[in-house]
């Protein structure tokens, strides 16, 4: 955050000052929303909670050194207040623990702020903001194009999937005077979320990744989807004056946003109208994809650290984004070479010294990402010069989808039996896991090649009677399951003694 004083914030927020000496006082420090982690001369944030409200820690927040609280009610100490916006605040702003406003009054005061501090920062230090979204990738996009632009300058982007009403603002308020690239997710629930948050931070160049069914349940159809993905590139600055705007040329639904924006259109994928596209596509046995970039300035092979297919459109998006920066194509290559996955459980792949490969891709999980991950664990399988090794998905619900749950879990059952993965574990009490099992066996699953069980605990002890050495297991589901838990404790588990997995000792047939 560009520093401001206390009189300057409540001007750019419509708040009033209330126990406060010294308007011309600076917050110099970091804005947050957790009274643990205040600094000094920083901002606190003061919404409800399912637990707790933040205007009862203020004080706290006061004396572990922030400079103030922006709250919706005077709170004893120096504050800048904003009047709540009633019980009927929704939207964007909507809170589920907000019932009166005062949580909706702080964010929509929060995101005044960062769009005061963003503006002053593009005007005085040339701050470029690149917005990223999708159904699925933008957190693994976004890590790539932190990754990309790092050669050219300093880069603040999110933690995590931190990409919504409160997230947003906090990430864009993390960019000072040293900042060249502001890189931002942005996730929706339903139309306008999007446009709101790129009012809140505008972005240059937008990426808009792909269309699936994540969140079905709450946008209705594929197309209202676009619809709301597509406020991204309208929202982008004219050609004429920098935007550019980055659209998968794979996905029609995307390439047809190019109708919706002012900006410039860079397409990106494996078409041969892409402008950044990808050629001679290889994947080794850790399912980490080789291939050759191409675009108008020339090709570069790119070999990618971080594990599965659907990560070549990702990488893509961040070469292209970085190539209208200034980045090489030498840059680029190298930088995505490096780039490690780096938010938590996402395709995360570590292994245990008998050699079991766990698969951690439970942070959360659509139709479209969950067919990336099954796709990913069969190729991995499958890829050694020996025999293949027993392939393992273990998966829980998958939120969000509304009406069509029970169909696309049923489809994803169905999917990983066509794709031959040996063991299948279906863990949940819901009808849309029963769905998924019911999938698989009616696709051709028999005999305890898939199973249903009740919880986490039921598939670890499971897998802890069944893995032999050399067995790959991938844990997937949405992030409200839990089910990393699976994750974590076949990776702790003891190290078996038996032989390395050969799906040609396994009785009965293949699944």
């Amino acid at each position: 955050m560009i520093p401001m004083t206390l009189a300057q914030i409540a001007q750019a927020v419509g708040g009033t000052l209330h126990d406060v000496d010294d308007p011309s006082a600076t917050v110099s420090g970091t804005v947050e929303f957790d009274s643990r982690k205040v600094t000094p001369q920083g901002l606190f944030l003061a919404l409800p909670g399912a637990n707790t409200d933040g205007h009862d820690h203020a004080a706290r927040a006061v004396e572990a050194g922030a400079a103030a609280v922006l709250a919706a009610r005077p709170v004893g100490v120096p504050a800048i207040v904003v009047e709540p916006l009633g019980a009927s605040g929704s939207g964007a702003l909507a809170l589920e623990h907000d019932t009166d406003g005062s949580g909706a009054a702080v964010l929509e005061a929060l995101a005044k702020l960062a769009r005061a501090s963003v503006d002053r920062l593009t005007a005085e230090s040339g701050l470029s903001v690149i917005g990223v979204t999708g159904s699925s990738g933008k957190t693994s996009t976004k890590d790539l194009l932190a990754a990309v632009l790092s050669p050219l300058g300093s880069v603040v982007a999110p933690p995590g999937s931190f990409n919504n009403e409160l997230g947003h603002p906090w990430t864009a308020l993390r960019a000072d005077t040293d900042t060249r690239f502001l890189v931002l997710e942005m996730s929706a629930r339903g139309r306008g979320h999007i446009a709101a948050l790129a009012r809140t931070a505008p972005p240059r160049i937008g990426v808009v990744l792909n269309v699936g069914t994540a969140h079905l349940g709450e946008f209705g159809s594929r197309e209202a989807i676009a619809e709301t993905k597509g406020e991204l590139p309208a929202s982008l600055p004219s050609a004429a004056d920098g935007g550019v705007a980055v659209l998968n040329a794979d996905d029609p639904l995307v390439a047809a946003m190019a109708q919706r924006t002012k900006a410039r259109v860079v397409l990106v994928g494996l078409s041969g109208n892409a402008d950044v596209r990808a050629t001679e596509v290889h994947l080794d046995d850790q399912a980490r994809a080789s291939f050759t970039l191409e675009c108008s300035a020339g090709s570069v092979p790119v070999t990618l650290a971080v594990h599965g297919e659907h990560h070549v459109g990702n990488a893509l998006a961040a070469a292209a984004v970085a190539l209208e920066c200034g980045a090489t194509l030498d840059q680029i290559a190298a930088a995505l070479g490096a780039a490690a996955p780096v938010s938590a459980r996402r395709m995360d792949v570590r292994d245990r010294a008998d050699g079991v490969t766990v698969v951690n891709d439970s942070y959360n999980a659509n139709p479209d990402s969950m067919r990336a991950a099954i796709k990913a664990l069969v190729s991995m399988a499958r890829s050694g010069r020996g025999p293949a090794r027993r392939s393992w998905a273990v998966l829980g619900e998958m939120a969000e989808l509304g009406p069509e749950s029970v169909v696309e879990h049923d489809a994803i059952g169905r999917f990983a039996v066509r794709l031959d993965v040996t063991k299948l574990i279906l863990v949940g009490p819901g009808r849309p896991v029963r769905a998924m099992y019911q999938g698989a066996v009616m696709e051709g699953s028999w005999g305890d090649e898939a199973i249903h069980v009740p919880d986490g605990a039921s598939a670890i002890a499971l897998l802890e009677q069944e893995l032999k050495a050399g067995d790959l297991v991938l844990v997937k589901a949405s992030q409200s399951v839990g089910l990393w838990e699976v994750a974590d404790a076949v990776l702790a588990a003891p190290v078996t003694d038996s032989a390395p997995s050969d799906r040609s000792n396994d009785e009965g047939a293949p699944l």
